[in-house]
């Protein structure tokens, strides 16, 4: 058996549980399949031979397919609901499809952005860890268990943050973007967790940041007397920093913040993909 044919088995091992991936994702029949054909042909182009984990492979090009999906459909304003699972394919993938996915649950998911989407349902309904779901969404781990988080708050019903909560933490961001600008290195280290990570993606990393920063120290040397350009945003609908072109995000400031209000993360996203798929809001409009 050649390598084009053992991964056509492998892929058609793995298809019902592919589909039903795709479809919570996009929450269409007709896509999951047009995500499932795209998917196998990126596959099968692709040289496996340093693959050691083929399902995890293969769930990662069907997710990026997926992640590809719905940044054009948010790009477009574009909604596809779809909950006629009996549309195609045979049984055993229709009730994989049908477990745990109904309407109302697909018209919830339609209100996440694309990261929080991809995030919940990989970890929440397929148990992908956050470390696998990072590489995928191009963020930190800790960025992918914040997104799953935010998602599962609002599929749940609730808020995505209480508003007390986001004030706090709104108040700690503009702490820190006041303190940067100034200067004031006493300031930053008060408010950030002694172990504290700065984290670049590769396209931040080009444009000059460090991919890695780890210690309060080393991050608020950082940014003591710089972030001048930034201003404040809320990003996915928490407090953070952006760096804007006009009306262009160039780079986006995701920040995570403990229960104590101290900073323990700060993401720095400049990779076109990754901010096409943000939701970005300036905190004028809220008031």
């Amino acid at each position: 058996m050649d390598q084009h044919e053992w991964l056509a088995g492998e892929f058609e091992a793995r298809r019902g549980q592919l589909r039903a991936m795709a479809y919570r994702m996009l929450g269409s029949t007709a896509e999951a399949d047009d995500a499932l054909q795209d998917a196998w042909l990126r596959a099968s182009r692709a040289d496996t031979t340093g693959v050691e984990n083929i399902g995890g492979w293969l769930t990662t090009i069907v997710s990026r397919t997926c992640l590809d999906m719905l940044r054009s459909r948010t790009s477009k304003r574009e909604q596809a609901i779809d909950t006629d699972i009996q549309a195609t394919a045979g049984p055993e993938d229709d009730a994989l499809l049908a477990d745990s996915v109904n309407a109302a649950m697909l018209v919830v998911l339609e209100r996440l952005s694309p990261p929080e989407r991809l995030a919940f349902v990989l970890h929440d309904m397929f148990d992908v860890p956050f470390d696998e779901i990072a590489t995928i969404i191009d963020r930190s781990p800790a960025a992918a268990r914040q997104l799953a988080s935010r998602a599962r708050r609002r599929v749940q019903g609730g808020a995505p943050e209480p508003d007390g909560d986001v004030e706090r933490k709104r108040s700690i961001v503009d702490a820190f973007l006041r303190a940067a600008r100034e200067g004031d290195f006493q300031a930053l280290m008060t408010l950030l967790d002694p172990d504290a990570v700065l984290r670049a993606d590769s396209e931040a990393a080009r444009m000059g940041a460090r991919e890695l920063i780890h210690g309060a120290r080393l991050v608020a040397e950082t940014f003591s007397g710089g972030a001048r350009v930034a201003r404040l945003f809320y990003v996915d609908g928490s407090p953070g920093l952006a760096w804007m072109a006009g009306k262009t995000p160039r780079v986006v400031f995701d920040f995570f913040i403990d229960g104590a209000g101290r900073i323990t993360g700060i993401d720095l996203l400049a990779n076109p993909e990754t901010l096409s798929g943000i939701d970005l809001e300036a905190v004028s409009k809220r008031g």
